[in-house]
């Protein structure tokens, strides 16, 4: 029997590794969390993660820790200061995501539906387990990743593609896609139980 091995995609960056190891797949069910995870995929459109990782400390501090009601009263100049900042991607579409993900995710709320809740109902509030043996067989979309997408549009949402979500919901483990063959794919099925 083979020594098991971490999934191969995180390489050897300690960062990465790190990452791999401690968040990605464990599922998460914090809504200000999932609000601030989802935020960063959507930054990562065109990018890889590992770009968006090594910018996550600067993001914090620049959205105000991603608290929905600070960002929803982001006025023209402070627009302008994110559009300067250089420890973020300073593309202007997805400073505005942000700030309208925010207005969605208040909008629920005000609504009346919790975000962690709203988002763990695409997966009838269980993670997905799945057994891949290789990268190949991962997906990039599920029929679930285009239903929450659909979702979170229609709630006001942008930069939640069904590729985007899927990154999110692999990494907020709502599915569990560690290999099979890595030590994390176990770990992450026991904390879903």
């Amino acid at each position: 029997m083979s020594e098991p091995q971490r999934c191969p995609w995180c390489g050897n960056d300690p960062l990465y590794v790190h990452y791999h190891d401690t968040v990605w797949g464990r599922p998460e069910y914090d809504s200000l969390a999932l609000f601030e995870k989802l935020c960063l995929d959507g930054q990562q459109a065109g990018l890889s993660w590992i770009t968006i990782l090594r910018k996550q400390d600067a993001y914090r501090e620049a959205y105000d820790r991603f608290d929905p009601e600070r960002i929803v009263r982001y006025d023209d100049r402070k627009i302008e200061d994110l559009l300067g900042n250089p420890g973020i991607i300073r593309n202007r579409l997805k400073v505005q995501s942000i700030i309208r993900n925010a207005r969605g995710y208040l909008a629920l709320r005000d609504q009346g539906t919790e975000f962690a809740e709203f988002l763990w109902s695409f997966v009838d509030h269980q993670p997905i387990q799945n057994r891949w043996r290789t990268l190949d067989e991962v997906p990039t979309t599920t029929p679930e990743s285009v239903a929450m997408s659909k979702a979170l549009k229609k709630a006001g949402f942008n930069f939640v593609g069904p590729t985007i979500v899927y990154a999110f919901m692999q990494a907020t483990g709502m599915v569990n896609d560690h290999l099979v063959t890595c030590p994390q794919h176990s770990v992450c099925s026991e904390l879903s139980k």
